[in-house]
């Protein structure tokens, strides 16, 4: 179990999770810390009746380069866009850091440092998820107060199980991963010049759970009825809440009257262009950049064949399918 330094934030997200209503097991493995690291966090909040005792106390040994005050100053730096600062893009690099620290901080760190304090911040070197330009902002704030308190009492009144459905391509072409090499040799990976790829769907329930299908064509309404139908038949006595996008195959005339005539099936709709608000997007980046990265797949049978297997791996991993459910800025608006 992995116990590097946790920010106020980690613990108190944790905290009130476990206050929520999870287990103590749970929500460690989802925030990689010891459950006694996580026992400690509570008796702190139980002594003193508030999320201040969660503050990190100082102690010994050598005086940091930056203290906790400038420590917050370079997280609020890095949690705005790096053209606030007269660069020319969003994007944050080391470089562009520690130019931005020594004048606006006075502090002049060198490289290693400065991932140390990044690190240590809670803060790790990540590619940034697209927010399309034609996404409303107000409409996106209304659905979340609106929606997100439809959907809470749908599946409280009904006891049902939560999913995010979702659907996505997985192609021929593999994603390449990164290996050791001599500098200036680049190694040679052997893949298929093929073109094509199968057609994936999914949905990630809130408790951890991956129910999936896969077809060697486009996705289309009959897919996803048939899919919705899969759904109820893994929990033939329970009722559902399935939240996805407006993708033409999840809105026609021929899904919504096969929705309309499931009496256990509650289906809501995300705003358009977002698809941060679904964690089964992640279910896909996982699979194509870790999974599925470097696949040596020559064909579509074998491509399926390979995918089955991963997926069906992921499927029996809760501890990774909680983690990918809450990292989702959604997720934690439904507990």
């Amino acid at each position: 179990m992995s116990q590097g330094y946790s920010t106020y934030d980690v613990r108190e997200r944790a905290v009130k999770a476990v206050r929520s209503g999870y287990s103590v097991s749970d929500v460690a493995a989802i925030y990689q810390v010891h459950r006694a690291t996580l026992h400690r966090w509570l008796d702190r909040w139980k002594q003193r009746r508030g999320y201040e005792a969660l503050q990190r106390k100082p102690g010994s040994g050598r005086k940091r380069i930056l203290n906790e005050e400038r420590l917050r100053k370079l997280k609020k730096i890095v949690l705005r866009p790096a053209s606030h600062y007269g660069y020319e893009t969003d994007l944050w690099t080391c470089r562009r850091l520690i130019q931005t620290t020594q004048r606006e901080l006075g502090v002049r760190l060198s490289q290693p440092t400065m991932w140390r304090m990044l690190r240590g911040s809670g803060l790790t070197y990540q590619k940034p998820e697209r927010r399309y330009f034609e996404a409303n902002e107000e409409q996106r704030k209304e659905w979340l107060q609106k929606e997100i308190p439809k959907i809470k009492r749908t599946v409280k009144e009904f006891k049902a199980i939560l999913y995010f459905e979702d659907e996505s391509m997985i192609s021929l072409t593999a994603m390449l991963g990164k290996t050791w090499a001599p500098k200036g040799h680049p190694p040679q990976q052997a893949v298929t010049g093929k073109r094509g790829g199968i057609a994936a769907l999914s949905a990630i329930g809130q408790r951890g759970s991956l129910v999936f299908t896969l077809h060697e064509k486009r996705i289309a309404s009959p897919e996803i009825i048939a899919f919705l139908s899969q759904l109820l038949k893994h929990h033939p006595r329970r009722h559902l809440v399935v939240v996805m996008d407006r993708a033409p195959a999840h809105t026609s005339k021929s899904t919504q009257a096969f929705i309309a005539r499931q009496k256990r099936l509650h289906v809501f709709y995300l705003p358009p262009y977002s698809p941060d608000f679904n964690p089964d997007e992640e279910v896909w980046n996982h699979l194509k950049h870790q999974e599925l990265k470097s696949h040596q797949a020559k064909n579509k049978k074998e491509l399926k064949k390979l995918a089955q297997r991963k997926l069906r791996r992921m499927s029996n991993n809760q501890h990774l399918l909680h983690g990918i459910y809450f990292r989702c800025c959604v997720a934690d608006l439904l507990n």
